[in-house]
């Protein structure tokens, strides 16, 4: 019975009521779809640079790799290359005799490694090596001599050894005249004169006579 109407509630009043009534499951499922969906938010994780020293490690790995190939590929282009030596060439012109004066001449030294001696009667050329252990000596005009930088040998104008442990006087070169009359010099053909025995100055090709 309703209590402010007095009246009895009948059983199709109770249907009718139920049918209006909408089930819990359906009141939930429209309240789940009119509400907006959210995702779950995660953290965020910031990346942070590398130190310096890692960095500077990476960049000695790198360079050492570099080095490394790059060593490898010169080998690789050494191996093909030819291992020949270019050497200057041992026969040259030097000019005519009339072009030197009396005396020592070192305008050749660095070039060839001579020296061109005249005196009155001859034209020899001098091959500038100690004959100790093989040092370049130099000429001292002032002193009219070779000195020997190395262990103090000395030698005379005509590369006579006088002083120091130098054991003979300085080879001569091959010098001939070629048809024109100009000085050509042979460094692979040198003349010796070793101490006690016969000497080779004077052989052809040892000087030139004037």
């Amino acid at each position: 019975m309703d209590s402010q109407s007095g009246e009895v509630p009948t059983p199709e009043r109770k249907a009718s009521a139920a049918a209006a009534t909408p089930p819990p499951a359906a009141v939930a499922k429209s309240a789940g779809a009119a509400a907006p969906a959210t995702k779950p938010t995660g953290a965020v994780v910031e990346s942070t640079p590398d130190p310096p020293v890692n960095k500077m490690r990476r960049r000695i790995v790198w360079a050492s790799i570099a080095g490394f190939l790059t060593t490898c590929f010169l080998m690789f282009l050494r191996f093909f290359l030819p291992r020949a030596i270019f050497e200057p060439s041992t026969v040259f012109k030097i000019g005519f005799p009339s072009d030197y004066a009396l005396g020592v001449d070192t305008k050749w030294q660095q070039q060839y490694r001579i020296w061109v001696d005249k005196t009155s009667d001859r034209l020899f050329v001098i091959y500038a090596r100690c004959t100790h252990l093989g040092c370049t000596p130099d000429w001292k005009a002032s002193e009219n001599k070779f000195k020997c930088p190395c262990h103090g040998s000395g030698y005379d104008s005509e590369a006579i050894n006088f002083e120091g442990p130098a054991p003979r006087p300085m080879d001569r070169a091959e010098v001939k005249l070629d048809a024109e009359g100009q000085i050509v010099v042979d460094t692979s053909r040198l003349f010796q004169k070793p101490k006690g025995e016969v000497g080779h100055f004077d052989d052809p090709g040892a000087y030139l006579p004037l």
